[in-house]
């Protein structure tokens, strides 16, 4: 008997042991892209990330509107389980063995382990796997935390990866300032990411949201005015570009600082005028064949840099994509 209790013991030792190191120390190991903000916060520019994918730094909140929308949607009892959910799993079984549907019930926190586990196909096996690392997860981390990796690491369409890039690429702006019909369109793409397609899936894309955005409406987490104005929102289509304010400026940035997010001390409406200045004398030093120019503006005291364009809006064929701030010249030429 005594005997029998060490094996069990030893087991479930070694169970807590795997249990233990079943993670990884860092749980996504992927490029980023690289952007640089202004002084006051507005995005001028950016870089994909070496793999192809417009995947922006990790986020360090999720803004509340996602928050609502995405737990509604995906994992309602979010903050209520320990990284998995054991009615929902039933659920899913159940609806598995006796329809042609498939379900799979995993929780957000399931999600995020299959997401670091990329490529690893999808089977009652790796459920398992995913339930015994979300555990581990839950324990590892706070539960905004792992709300933050989803929202990071979580596709939505084409290459396109993460809640702040899709905000950026779908509707141009930050996902703070995203509205409840723009939350909740982009809370049903990571469940269906391929409905991202310009100029088809649109009804059904439209029918997940306005699902979601009654729901909302019913748990009385927005008001009948806000949701009958979300309904009539547009939906995300053809990815929008992103902000180029400062081209030389972030392909220097991308250089020094590959895969950051990085505030710079630039002035957003100085370098707004400086860009409307170079344009304008452009046009003036062209009639005379002077197809460069340069304009940086630092600040005496601080020497911090207020505004930076590297050469003038002209083409290709002038090389205006070389940076002729940091080129070294001649003490005649300066």
């Amino acid at each position: 008997m005594v005997k029998r209790h060490k094996y069990k013991l030893s087991f479930l030792f070694i169970i807590f042991v795997i249990w233990l190191f079943c993670l990884p120390s860092e749980l996504f190991k992927v490029p980023t892209a690289t952007i640089i903000d202004s002084r006051e916060g507005i995005m001028l520019g950016a870089r994909i990330a070496d793999d192809g994918q417009w995947r922006f730094p990790k986020m360090d909140s999720v803004p509340n509107r996602f928050e609502q929308s995405i737990l509604l949607f995906e994992d309602e009892y979010f903050y209520q389980h320990p990284g998995f959910n054991p009615v929902a799993i039933s659920k899913a079984l159940w609806q598995n063995i006796t329809t042609d549907k498939r379900r799979g019930g995993s929780t957000l926190t399931q999600q995020v382990i299959r997401l670091s586990r990329k490529n690893k196909g999808r089977n009652y096996a790796e459920k398992l796997v995913e339930i015994f690392q979300a555990t581990r997860l839950e324990f590892r981390f706070s539960k905004k935390e792992i709300l933050n990796l989803y929202a990071s690491y979580a596709p939505f369409g084409g290459n396109v990866v993460g809640l702040e890039t899709a905000s950026w690429r779908y509707f141009g702006i930050p996902s703070e300032e995203l509205s409840w019909g723009q939350a909740a369109a982009l809370a049903v793409l990571p469940n269906a990411p391929s409905l991202i397609f310009p100029g088809k899936n649109e009804v059904i894309l439209k029918n997940k949201r306005d699902r979601l955005l009654l729901k909302l409406f019913q748990k009385e987490i927005i008001d009948q005015t806000t949701y009958e104005l979300a309904i009539l929102e547009r939906l995300p289509g053809k990815p929008l570009p992103l902000p180029e304010f400062a081209p030389h400026l972030t392909e220097k940035s991308r250089r020094e600082h590959k895969g950051e997010r990085v505030q710079t001390t630039i002035d957003f409406h100085l370098q707004k005028n400086a860009n409307r200045i170079a344009k304008e004398h452009y046009y003036n030093l062209h009639q005379n064949q002077i197809n460069n120019l340069a304009i940086l503006i630092l600040d005496v005291e601080t020497r911090e840099i207020l505004a930076y364009v590297g050469n003038a809006p002209t083409t290709k064929e002038n090389n205006n994509y070389v940076d002729i701030i940091d080129k070294s010249r001649s003490t005649g030429s300066v």
